[in-house]
């Protein structure tokens, strides 16, 4: 496999790339995104058999399994950041280790049900959250320990709509390449 192959495959729709000026029918767009999230991930693998869940999307990525958990988990770790920023001044978030998470008993052996399950509550609660926000409110931002960089609610909005979709293409051309993906 060449490195270019390797570089589609663990960035299936590009790296995310900001806007230069995010407006608010932009927000609105990512608000809508986010709000359909959950159930598009569900109709994508809720029928895949448990080997079919233990596929990774490329040599040495994640498992369809570990990839469902994941998102579970860090679109979690957003909805803290989005709390946090809203009643704080400049907080500096907790960065964690994706791929030690990843190595845990439950992204390898518990149901992906759990994490389909949580991201639908979750990101009704992050939807309706978001619709509230004020341009003010949108413009707050974290400190992210690793780069020391801030990030404004804005941003992560975008970031997340991306994380979801990367991921999302992870498993879906994973499915297209074996031949798994049921059309209906």
């Amino acid at each position: 496999m060449t490195d270019k192959e390797l570089e589609n495959l663990k960035y299936p729709i590009g790296k995310f790339n900001q806007p230069t000026d995010i407006t608010n029918q932009e927000i609105e767009n990512w608000i809508s995104v986010l709000e359909q999230f959950p159930d598009r991930l569900e109709a994508l693998v809720i029928n895949l058999s448990k080997e079919q869940l233990n596929t990774p999307y490329r040599p040495g990525g994640w498992n369809i399994r570990q990839v469902v958990h994941h998102l579970a988990d860090s679109h979690h770790h957003c909805y803290s950041r989005l709390k946090w920023t809203l009643t704080e001044d400049a907080p500096l978030i907790k960065a964690y280790f994706e791929d030690r998470w990843a190595e845990l008993i439950d992204y390898n052996t518990a149901p992906i049900e759990l994490s389909l399950t949580y991201l639908k509550a979750l990101h009704a609660k992050i939807v309706y959250l978001l619709k509230h926000l004020n341009e003010e409110d949108l413009n707050r931002y974290f400190v992210h320990p690793e780069t020391n960089s801030n990030f404004t609610l804005k941003y992560t909005i975008g970031n997340y709509v991306w994380h979801s979709n990367h991921h999302y293409a992870h498993i879906e051309n994973l499915l297209k390449r074996k031949g798994w993906l049921k059309n209906d």
